[in-house]
């Protein structure tokens, strides 16, 4: 689905749903779109949460060397390659 990531399963898995619980109905604002992801259940029992954040994030950001190695990251055990 577009403005998926292609590496990430769970995003194809979601937003094929997702798009699919809205099936072309205008997307006219934030609440109608928080509202389509938030019923969005599939028959295996997928079920998808949505919160608007309201904040504003400097771009630009650089983290350090050191602010990286500093971070408690480790792979994961079943699909270490899938970590971000």
């Amino acid at each position: 689905p577009s403005g998926a990531s292609k590496w990430n399963p769970i995003e194809h898995r979601a937003f094929s749903e997702i798009q699919k619980n809205w099936a072309g109905r205008p997307l006219t604002d934030y609440e109608t779109v928080l509202n389509y992801i938030s019923t969005t259940r599939t028959k295996t029992g997928l079920r998808v949460d949505a919160h608007l954040v309201q904040l504003n994030y400097p771009t630009g950001v650089k983290v350090s060397d050191k602010e990286m190695k500093d971070l408690s990251l480790r792979p994961h055990d079943t699909q270490p390659n899938r970590n971000y």
